[in-house]
């Protein structure tokens, strides 16, 4: 009977202590990512394109550099709720091959009003003042959410845009056996062979 009772508590604290995994556990450290793209391109010309693309979004541009770019833009889901993101760029030389490879990240920051209470001063005579709550509020956005957006066709939908202000001559390409993959250059045209006189 005791150690039948025993194997039951067992198994009971398992389950108890089973949960979602936490948040590290998830992390795969994969090497390939939504967050990156490589590309047939300068980081500088990298970065400038992926500046145009948030641009040509609504995206106000915080910072702007030939291997970096920042971004944010505002959005009002309801009266009472604010939504930013922050969008991240780093443009990376790569090595393996040439070109460069675009590392992307946004940041999402929910923000809700807030009331805050706030009290008045009342002066009376000999007395001096003293404070009273009146029950006044002031309203305050604060940030109530912060995460890492993760969804793999968002950032799918950027590169996709990055690639067109690069032009069709730096399009995505993949990394393979440490180089990348470009589509063989054409032999220049036989020269012309001028007529016999």
């Amino acid at each position: 009977m005791g150690s039948r009772y025993c194997a039951l508590l067992a198994t009971g604290l398992a389950a108890c202590s089973s949960g979602p995994p936490l948040v590290h556990e998830q992390e795969r450290f994969a090497t390939t990512s939504a967050y990156s793209q490589t590309y047939a391109a300068s980081p500088p010309a990298t970065c400038e394109a992926a500046r145009r693309a948030l641009l040509s979004q609504g995206y106000v541009i915080n910072s702007a550099k030939s291997d970096a770019v920042e971004g944010r833009k505002n959005f009002q889901q309801d009266p009472k709720t604010h939504v930013e993101i922050q969008f991240h760029v780093v443009c990376a030389a790569n090595g393996n091959g040439g070109g460069s490879i675009a590392f992307a990240n946004a940041l999402y920051d929910q923000y809700a009003l807030k009331k805050s209470a706030t009290s008045a001063s009342l002066g009376v005579g000999v007395l001096g003042s003293f404070s009273l709550p009146f029950g006044s509020s002031d309203d305050a956005l604060v940030k109530v959410a912060s995460e890492t957006i993760s969804a793999h066709d968002f950032y799918h939908r950027f590169f996709g845009l990055l690639t067109h202000y690069l032009g069709p001559e730096a399009e995505p390409a993949s990394v393979e056996n440490g180089s990348l993959d470009k589509a063989p250059e054409k032999a220049p045209a036989p020269a012309s062979r001028p007529p016999a006189g």
